[in-house]
């Protein structure tokens, strides 16, 4: 029993530092009211991946390659989920209320965009706000750095219009 509780206190130490990519990444993949499972899913998924990490790369990279390859995992059943959910009251009651600042609005609208990108590009795009090199980057995607610079261009380029034109409309 003891050995259990030294392992459980092992991995949450490891995990402590990466929980604001854990957060970041949930928020990315998954409505408000679905992000706490994702964060659970990203949880397990970490697990047990853990005793696989060899060290070869940062502890950061390794969370950030198994946190997105479980959030694209995740994203894919979402579909048959909301299909199931289609048609229930209940989740109109789940919609978060309005925010109270324009500092949250502009900040989930900014999300929201961030959702509507292929799953690669929402990738790239939270590597590079949790401030991860090209280089690394590149490596986790298997692209070239300057792939992954003009990629990251388009994309900020996207978002930037469509956080405006989110905004105008309220």
């Amino acid at each position: 029993m003891g050995a259990g509780r030294q392992e459980d206190e092992a991995f949450a130490a490891w995990l402590t530092p990466h929980l604001g990519a854990l957060r970041r990444v949930a928020r990315a993949f998954a409505e408000s009211a679905d992000q706490h499972d994702l964060m659970q899913e990203l949880t397990v998924a970490l697990w047990k991946a853990r005793p696989r990490f060899r060290g070869e790369s940062a502890d950061a990279t390794f969370v950030h390659r198994v946190a997105h390859n479980a959030a694209l995992t995740w994203r894919r059943g979402e579909t048959r989920r909301r299909r199931r959910q289609e048609g229930v009251a209940a989740e109109l009651a789940l919609r978060p209320a309005p925010p109270d600042t324009p500092e949250a609005g502009l900040l989930e609208r900014l999300y929201a965009a961030i959702r509507t990108l292929s799953p690669v590009d929402r990738s790239l795009i939270l590597l590079s706000l949790d401030g991860l090199a090209y280089e690394a980057i590149a490596g986790l995607h298997g692209l070239t750095q300057t792939n992954v610079g003009a990629r990251l261009t388009r994309i900020r380029a996207r978002l930037t219009i469509l956080v405006k034109e989110d905004g105008d409309g309220v």
